[in-house]
């Protein structure tokens, strides 16, 4: 059977399975279990797919039918322009959250910094700095042993291992160095929201990193409260929001002696992402 009827056949039965994304998972799904890029797949449409091949590719999609992310099914996703290593230990890591590495990369061109990232799960958002920042340095934290391990192996592959360290942490708990930048995407959906969430986040990616608290604020507080003593002279924090967060999330960064330098909007206009410094720092 042809590669072009193949994904057909697939991407017409995740459809009928309310797969919104359909045709591009089956796309990637093959063009990973035979190793080449998805556009490889899309100009040679009318390769031989051997029968190992389509059982692979049979069983990848049942998993996709039964709504595993893509993401977990291939064991990786693009960000950045880079393919990091991914699991049910990781969250995967989304579009939006490349708004923070683009300003903060314009924020410290060319200088020599040290960097935290605090729950760096996958360590996508440390490392896409450090890939930019040739001069930086950086040490991500998470309380997920699976986390840490992924973020070490992503650091290998892009061969940044000696400018990175990752350690299993408790937050509070917490004291080693002060830091020029403290960078994190905390958890930020409300308790009460989840349910509402598809069924690709709710029954497959890691609860502790999506859950943030009755109000989708605890680990924002957590992190902000930390940073207070781990943040350098004229250093920033920068988070991560989520929708409709912003104004409490000020507030509290008000609270704390913060003042915003600058906020980064979606596609939507929503703010997610503030970067603020210590009041008189700047």
């Amino acid at each position: 059977m042809i590669s072009e009827k193949i994904i057909e056949k697939a991407s017409k039965i995740l459809k009928n399975h309310n797969i919104q994304s359909h045709e591009l998972d089956a796309q990637l799904i093959l063009s990973n279990i035979m190793k080449v890029k998805r556009e490889y797949l899309i100009i040679n449409n009318k390769l031989a797919i051997p029968e190992k091949i389509m059982e692979k590719y049979d069983l990848a999609i049942k998993r996709r039918i039964k709504r595993e992310p893509v993401a977990y099914i291939t064991g990786k996703k693009e960000f950045w322009s880079d393919d990091y290593l991914v699991n049910c230990g990781t969250l995967i890591p989304r579009p939006e959250t490349e708004l923070l590495i683009y300003k903060i990369v314009n924020f410290f061109k060319n200088k020599k910094i040290n960097i935290l990232d605090i729950g760096t799960g996958s360590g996508c958002i440390l490392l896409s700095i450090l890939k930019e920042l040739n001069f930086a340095r950086g040490i991500g934290i998470d309380s997920s042993s699976k986390a840490i391990k992924t973020a070490e192996e992503n650091s290998k592959n892009l061969k940044l291992s000696y400018r990175s360290k990752f350690k299993v942490a408790n937050l509070e708990k917490f004291n080693l160095g002060k830091y020029d930048l403290i960078v994190s995407n905390p958890p930020y959906i409300p308790s009460k929201d989840i349910k509402n969430l598809s069924k690709d986040i709710i029954n497959y990616e890691p609860l502790i990193a999506i859950n943030g608290g009755l109000d989708g604020l605890d680990l924002i507080k957590k992190v902000i409260y930390k940073s207070n003593d781990l943040l350098k002279r004229n250093g920033l924090l920068a988070i991560e929001i989520g929708c409709n967060q912003y104004r409490k999330a000020l507030s509290i960064l008000i609270q704390h002696g913060y003042r915003e330098i600058h906020k980064e909007y979606d596609n939507c206009r929503n703010v997610r992402c503030i970067i603020s410094t210590k009041v008189g720092f700047l």
